[in-house]
């Protein structure tokens, strides 16, 4: 355990404070002794303290804990987030359970053995870290949610979008998996948020995981955890994302991209609804919504062997598909009114105008970004431009210059038909794109690495 954590001792037998500071301060940051617990209050003023150690009885001849369950509901009043161990040299069941009710994180009798102490202030410890981290992934979440959701709102007034809405309205009170397909950029995160957002997890953490930029040797350690000294680089104990969601929604995006043999693992814990540390015996349960998403096409992969078909039924107990915006004609003008909007005031801009002439341009180019290439290629028209009208020029030169080249071939009717130039173009692109970044130039084709690296293999890149 590294040296960190501040840990206060109460206790009115001076024997006891000093014995328990000298065998905890070897393990961490701040260890301190108070002998009279009306100086508690004080304490708590000036310190957040990640456990308290908390005698049970002061008063002469008390062996009732009143005074320690009294000091308990004080402690715990003010800093609701810390762990509170109780000391006591009279134990009963009744006082244990009393604590417990109360708040209490353990129990520890005196005279106490070295290494019982140390496992019960290290459990209450990493609890404490546990619980600080899941709040910071709530607040974190409650300030990114607006900002997202302003960005990449579910525009749409077709009878497709018309239909998802229904779709997402029925789905999110439920507790059920659900399965998001579509092509890159046409809002499957942002269908993943809405569900969130309408369920009655709402309140509780939304934490995304792109599969496809997750290191295979990475995987258990960040969707399980890890134990301190699992592995080289483990320094500490860490939570995995799928126990850091639990009670919230964990969405998965490009669960495609999933090698067979960890498909195994994770269907095992969604089976179980437990987790296994890396480094440790011991199971933690988790309970957490899952929402998954990918592009490719997962009936195909089974009858390929590249996807298990048991982890297929357990993540879409219901499917949702995402149309791409070439088939979204109807929804353009909404999708344009809604980003200039969002940028103007993002950029201090002034709003932009759209003409008829616009939107039937912009209709007849085939946005293989989707709805993500048309918010890029809006919010650069937008800083760029000058014009009162926005003009097709602007908008389908910022399209464009982030397309691989083969969609734009496609896009204009001149379409290289060679697949392996076509391929290694789109390559190409994705590299430079990224300067040169493989993981997010693989997520952005749809690969995972190990495959990316395969194709620049290849191609001579």
């Amino acid at each position: 355990m590294t040296a960190t954590g501040n840990i206060l001792i109460i206790d009115d037998d001076p024997d006891v404070l000093t014995a328990a500071q000298l065998l905890l301060k070897r393990h961490y940051g701040q260890v301190t002794t108070v002998d009279d617990p009306t100086l508690i209050p004080a304490q708590l003023q000036q310190q957040q303290w990640d456990v308290v150690l908390l005698d049970m009885n002061f008063s002469i001849g008390a062996n009732s804990g009143a005074e320690g369950l009294h000091w308990l509901g004080q402690i715990l009043q003010q800093q609701p987030q810390a762990q509170v161990v109780l000391m006591t040299a009279y134990g009963s069941v009744d006082t244990a359970v009393r604590a417990f009710k109360q708040g209490a994180a353990d129990f520890v009798l005196k005279p106490w053995e070295n290494d019982r102490l140390l496992t019960t202030v290290g459990a209450a410890y990493r609890l404490r870290q546990s619980r600080a981290e899941v709040q910071h992934l709530k607040s974190r979440e409650r300030e990114l949610q607006p900002v997202a959701s302003a960005a990449s709102s579910l525009i749409g007034e077709s009878q497709t979008m018309r239909d998802i809405h229904t779709a997402i309205s029925r789905v999110a009170p439920t507790t059920a998996n659900v399965l998001i397909l579509g092509e890159n950029g046409t809002g499957k995160e942002v269908v993943a948020r809405e569900i969130h957002r309408l369920s009655k997890r709402a309140d509780e953490v939304f934490i995304s995981v792109d599969l496809g930029s997750v290191a295979e040797s990475l995987f258990e350690s960040e969707l399980f955890g890890h134990k301190k000294g699992a592995f080289t680089g483990a320094a500490t104990d860490r939570i995995g994302r799928l126990q850091a969601a639990s009670g919230g929604t964990l969405f998965l995006d490009e669960i495609g991209n999933l090698p067979l043999h960890l498909q195994g693992k994770l269907l095992s814990v969604l089976e179980q609804r437990q987790v296994l540390p890396v480094g440790s015996n011991v199971p933690v349960n988790i309970d957490v919504r899952l929402l998954c998403a990918t592009n490719m096409p997962l009936r195909k992969m089974i009858r390929d062997g590249s996807f298990r078909e048991d982890l297929l039924y357990r993540i879409n107990t219901v499917e949702v598909t995402l149309p791409p915006l070439r088939e979204r004609n109807g929804d353009l003008a909404l999708l344009l009114d809604h980003f200039i909007d969002h940028y103007a005031r993002r950029h201090n801009l002034p709003k932009r105008k759209v003409n008829s002439r616009l939107l039937e341009q912009l209709g007849n180019y085939r946005w293989p970004g989707n709805v993500r290439e048309l918010r890029h290629a809006i919010e650069r028209a937008m800083i760029m431009g000058q014009d009162e009208y926005l003009q097709a020029s602007e908008i389908l030169l910022a399209a464009t210059a982030m397309t691989d080249p083969a969609d734009n071939a496609v896009a204009s009717g001149h379409a290289e038909l060679n697949l392996d130039k076509l391929e290694q173009g789109a390559i190409e692109n994705a590299l430079r794109k990224h300067a040169g970044n493989i993981s997010h130039a693989a997520r952005e084709l749809g690969l995972t690495r190990t495959s990316l690296y395969r194709r620049m293999e290849k191609y001579g890149l």
